[in-house]
């Protein structure tokens, strides 16, 4: 859903929430679930590795996202980046100045482009205005689940930079997500691709995992019989869902 959106051109601005929403469940699943893997695999061979994604779709700000996604990079870049610049221990500015190149030079580690440059600095410049307003803001006056749904959708902002091809194309999609991007031809047809019931079931169902479901890492401290059968049934369907698709690689394994 997320590649037919993103390499559809013009879209109608419901077209584009649901592709960027879709990119959003699609590379967390995709790095969470491999990082799951490694984290499986280590066990087996007796290392322990550390959670690296803490249900990050769940956070109320994104001070609070980054402590929950990909959690081993942004504790390097904490330890290696923002503490050796000064951390907060210069004055406020800073700090807003420190938590801004961290998150440029985070957005460089994705690649040399604009795009990474972009999705950084958006990310860099709120770190900072949240470190600025700290608790007293307006914003912590809200209801918990508008602010969830309020950094949510910050972070769909972002996503667009860093899936586009191109700094223009990412300026396209998110022209069509506030209705800017025109009529395109032929978007019934794509419209009747997009909206397939298997393809909406599964993106309920990811929404359901997202912002209901127990990590990984807490739901399988224990495990009883049913889990077993449940885990092992679950494995055996993903294999067979792999074995009808063609060459699918993760999306992290360019960086």
């Amino acid at each position: 859903m997320a590649d037919l959106a993103f390499g559809a051109g013009s879209l109608g601005a419901f077209d584009a929430w649901y592709g960027v929403v879709a990119y959003a469940f699609q590379i967390y699943f995709d790095f969470s679930g491999y990082s799951d893997m490694a984290i499986g695999l280590g066990l087996m061979l007796g290392f322990v590795f550390p959670k690296n994604f803490d249900s990050p779709y769940q956070s109320q700000s994104i001070t609070e996202f980054w402590r929950r996604w990909h959690i081993s990079l942004s504790s390097w870049l904490r330890d290696y980046l923002y503490i050796p610049l000064g951390g907060n221990r210069h004055g406020p500015y800073r700090t807003y100045v420190n938590l801004a190149i961290v998150m440029l030079l985070g957005g460089l580690w994705h690649g040399a482009a604009w795009n990474f440059v972009i999705w950084g600095a958006l990310h860099g410049v709120m770190l900072a205005l949240e470190r600025a307003n700290g608790r007293r803001a307006l914003y912590w006056k809200l209801p918990k689940p508008l602010r969830v749904a309020l950094t949510f959708l910050i972070v769909l902002f972002s996503w667009v930079f860093f899936r586009s091809e191109t700094l223009a194309a990412a300026g396209r999609y998110v022209g069509s997500m506030f209705g800017l991007g025109g009529a395109q031809a032929g978007a019934d047809l794509l419209a009747g691709i997009m909206y397939q019931p298997n393809f909406v079931g599964v993106f309920m169902l990811a929404a359901m995992v997202v912002w209901g479901a127990p990590q990984t890492w807490d739901f399988s401290r224990t495990i009883t019989p049913v889990k077993a059968v449940a885990m092992v049934t679950v494995m055996w369907l993903s294999m067979a869902v792999l074995f009808t698709q063609s060459f699918n690689p993760f999306i992290y394994f360019i960086f």
